[in-house]
């Protein structure tokens, strides 16, 4: 079995503009250390408990520590959970992938594998770090974010109480063949150390990134990451999602890899549950995610 090694220097830069997000809840700018690049991190605590249990959350392919914003959800769906969860008494750590939002890196540079190396960074910090309890991490990751979970849950020698899956990619090749079409694919992964200019079908827009990246999704395959973590697992898709497909039946077949408890939740919506039309289904998910965590993570 794999492991993720440990010799990734992390540590917290500073706590920075600590102030109160609400009543319940206190919010901190973090900076962690990977290979010599910085990492940004929203950190959120309830402010009335005590060693809180805590969940790192890890965002998807172009996306920011926020997640997936709109005019119906403008504090994105990572950004619009984190008070609830405080509200609840757990904390988060929602973190930006090198390459991505304020962190540090190029993004033609990344890979299924570096974002792997930063999410164990974000889980050797929780687990150290006073303000939470370290032996109760849940981790979270949504999209390709949620592909690093399962490989970071199956890897990882940090203990986990749960495991958080929001339309995790499951077969990779094929969600970013629908992004990107066959034959972008086919020549991208033969690009080795170079930039492939790949534009994403529909709209065009070029999304350089080395073959090293087109390697890295069919070299980790999520259904063998998770059949490694035997904890509880919550999975929720969206039934009408173009990019991870078709559903439920994708998620069934993951969940038949994964020994332990479980739970899967489904919803007639896309892949961003909906972001783009309304608040409605978000915050059902997000309150299924809560009674999730506060059923497996204490």
């Amino acid at each position: 079995m794999k492991q993720l090694h440990r010799t990734v220097a992390a540590s917290l830069g500073m706590l920075m503009t600590t102030f109160l997000v609400s009543a319940q809840a206190k919010e901190a700018i973090i900076k962690l250390q990977v290979e010599g690049q910085t990492i940004v991190g929203t950190m959120v605590t309830p402010d009335d408990v005590t060693n809180p249990p805590v969940i790192l959350m890890l965002h998807g392919f172009t996306g920011s520590r926020n997640e997936w914003s709109s005019e119906a959800v403008k504090e994105g769906l990572f950004g619009r959970a984190a008070p609830v969860l405080a509200r609840n008494g757990i904390a988060s750590l929602r973190i930006d992938f090198r390459g991505s939002g304020e962190s540090e890196g190029k993004f033609e540079d990344m890979t299924v594998e570096t974002e792997i190396t930063d999410a164990q960074a974000g889980l050797d910090f929780l687990s150290t770090n006073d303000s939470v309890d370290g032996k109760r991490i849940s981790l979270m990751g949504m999209s390709l974010g949620g592909a690093v979970t399962t490989a970071v849950a199956g890897r990882t020698k940090t203990p986990l109480k749960s495991v958080v899956l929001w339309n995790p990619g499951i077969n990779l090749p094929a969600a970013f063949i629908s992004i990107f079409g066959e034959k972008q694919m086919a020549e991208a992964v033969t690009a080795g150390d170079k930039v492939y200019p790949a534009k994403r079908v529909g709209d065009g827009k070029e999304i350089p990134l080395k073959g090293r990246f087109f390697e890295s999704l069919y070299a980790v395959q999520p259904a063998g990451e998770i059949s490694r973590y035997k904890g509880p697992l919550f999975l929720a898709v969206g039934t009408r999602d173009s990019i991870v497909f078709p559903q439920p039946v994708l998620a069934k077949s993951l969940l038949a890899y994964h020994d332990g408890p479980e739970e899967l939740w489904a919803e007639p919506v896309d892949h961003g549950f909906g972001v783009e039309q309304s608040a409605k289904t978000v915050d059902k998910l997000i309150l299924a995610t809560v009674t999730f965590l506060k059923s497996n993570g204490e």
